[in-house]
């Protein structure tokens, strides 16, 4: 995907559309094990092939965080001696997740197979 900026703001559409679906990958991932931020770094970019990075997950981390839809799990030293932070989803966080994502997934399909009728 080309990186074309809108001259109103600097911003890509790539970057828009990231920031609108980091929140659902981030609790994907959460839903299957808590992380820290470099790790869900990590598992974005391989899941998607290199496709798809993200930098900055603190500030999506913090509005989960505050919405009660995620939750922090503890550190942990690494060999190297950093402290990792563990983020976990919550039960709310699970039923948002399920509840948007199955909406989300429906709605797309229901586009995609609209234009394939048409």
């Amino acid at each position: 995907m080309k990186k074309e900026h809108s001259p109103d703001s600097g911003h890509s559409f790539e970057d828009y559309f990231k920031r609108a679906i980091s929140p659902m990958l981030v609790l994907h991932l959460l839903s299957q094990q808590p992380m820290y931020v470099y790790q869900m770094q990590q598992e974005l970019s391989r899941r998607s092939q290199g496709r798809y990075t993200l930098s900055l997950l603190y500030p999506v981390l913090y509005r989960l965080v505050k919405l009660g839809y995620v939750k922090e799990d503890g550190k942990q030293i690494s060999p190297d001696n950093r402290v990792r932070q563990y983020y976990a989803i919550t039960p709310t966080g699970t039923d948002y997740l399920r509840g948007e994502y199955q909406e989300l997934q429906l709605a797309v399909q229901q586009i995609v197979e609209g234009e394939k009728s048409t």
